[in-house]
């Protein structure tokens, strides 16, 4: 995926993450789906900054994978 579309991925998980957290009343689904949110952001942020470093040193993005979970959502931020 090319750092266009990451961003665009982004931008759809960060609306939806608002919509939500403008609600009066959280469900105990919206919970859910919020931390879902959570880490698939910091999934696609992660992927982004590793393409961002490939590039940066010289080396194709292309080789950036996407991390699964249990990585990322222990990342500081």
């Amino acid at each position: 995926m090319e750092d266009k579309q990451m961003l665009s991925e982004i931008m759809k998980l960060t609306n939806e993450e608002e919509r939500l957290y403008a609600k009066e009343d959280l469900s105990a689904q919206d919970i859910q789906s919020l931390q879902k949110i959570k880490v698939e952001l910091d999934q696609c942020w992660d992927y982004l900054n590793q393409r961002r470093a490939l590039r940066e040193a010289g080396k194709n993005p292309d080789k950036a994978n996407l991390r699964p979970p249990g990585i990322v959502e222990n990342f500081e931020q």
